[in-house]
């Protein structure tokens, strides 16, 4: 009873930082010019950060996993040789903390433009520059959001997100723009707002509204969509499957209307469809997707390795390989 109670043990202390397990610097130090129009953004005598100091330091925390808190960032800010390399000064944590609330995101957008304009073919494949329209994948992705971030909705008034709506190049291999939401917004009207000429969207089922599509066609643009397994249409024509497609999984190549009477939108458009049956990589792996009844088609879901993708298209001039290789660059 006399005795003295022990603390538990607590974490061991990180060790500090050095110079040398610090990365990326020179490739920031490149293109650190671009931030320099930020410099002046609400600048403050009573504050030593800079906005483009900010981002900065943003960019060498996600180029170096070993920094893992903003504690550990400013320690990054008092190494001399980090800091000689990218003209940085050494930042408070008070003063980095209220920058987020200081600092206009927006000005960032016309940087990564110029980042995006700089970046040329990444050589995936030559059929892609070949291409009259730039192919980009869209998607969005939802990220866990503050408690205090009160327009980000999502489950209920306990759970909060934001939905990033990202479009990307296949062709550069790199985001061309991206867009920010409450997790509940739908995906396929805030593609309607990004909509633009000469482009192909590559696009999976969560995007495969007809109205969509025919927006899409209408601003003089293209689709490549994953339909539906039980959607409905009216084969005009069947084209011949080669070797090489047969090959990559194509199963049929037809010209059809698609849609029925309660979906018009497309009735007054030739779309291809490509079936395509694929390895699912999950399956092979031993991690099989757990049998269940889809709502729509009453079909029981198996574990078999292999699944079938439909795939829609207005562009009746792609070679099917084409086709089947786009949604897997996807």
């Amino acid at each position: 009873m006399n005795e003295v109670a022990r603390k538990k043990p607590g974490p061991e202390p990180r060790p500090k930082l050095r110079s040398r397990d610090i990365r990326g610097a020179k490739y920031l130090a490149s293109g650190i010019d671009l931030l320099r129009p930020l410099h002046d953004h609400k600048a403050c005598p009573n504050r030593n950060l800079h906005y483009d100091e900010y981002v900065a330091y943003l960019l060498l925390y996600f180029l170096n996993p070993i920094v893992t808190s903003l504690r550990g960032l400013q320690q990054v800010s008092t190494l001399e040789k980090t800091r000689e390399k990218l003209h940085l000064p050494r930042f408070s944590l008070g003063s980095f903390s209220e920058a987020r609330n200081v600092f206009d995101p927006c000005l960032l957008e016309p940087i990564i433009e110029a980042l995006v304009a700089n970046v040329g073919d990444a050589g995936l494949d030559p059929r892609l520059s070949a291409l009259d329209l730039a192919a980009v994948a869209v998607d969005g992705t939802v990220l866990r959001a503050l408690p205090k971030m009160l327009w980000a909705l999502w489950r209920d008034g306990q759970h909060r997100a934001a939905k990033v709506h990202l479009e990307f190049s296949l062709l550069q291999q790199a985001p061309v723009q991206a867009t920010v939401t409450d997790a509940n917004a739908s995906e396929g009207r805030t593609l309607r707002t990004m909509l633009e000429a000469g482009k192909l969207y590559v696009l999976d089922r969560g995007y495969a509204d007809y109205a969509l599509l025919a927006a899409i066609a209408d601003a003089a643009s293209s689709f490549l969509v994953r339909l539906r397994t039980n959607a409905v249409y009216e084969t005009l024509e069947e084209r011949p499957v080669d070797e090489a497609a047969r090959a990559l999984g194509v199963e049929f190549d037809r010209v059809v209307r698609l849609g029925c009477q309660g979906s018009p939108e497309l009735h007054d458009r030739q779309v291809r469809l490509v079936q395509l049956r694929v390895a699912d990589l999950n399956a092979l792996v031993g991690r099989p997707r757990p049998p269940r009844v889809d709502r729509k088609t009453k079909a029981y879901r198996t574990t078999k390795t292999e699944h079938v993708l439909l795939l829609a298209t207005d562009r009746l001039d792609l070679d099917a390989c084409l086709v089947a290789d786009l949604y897997r660059w996807r």
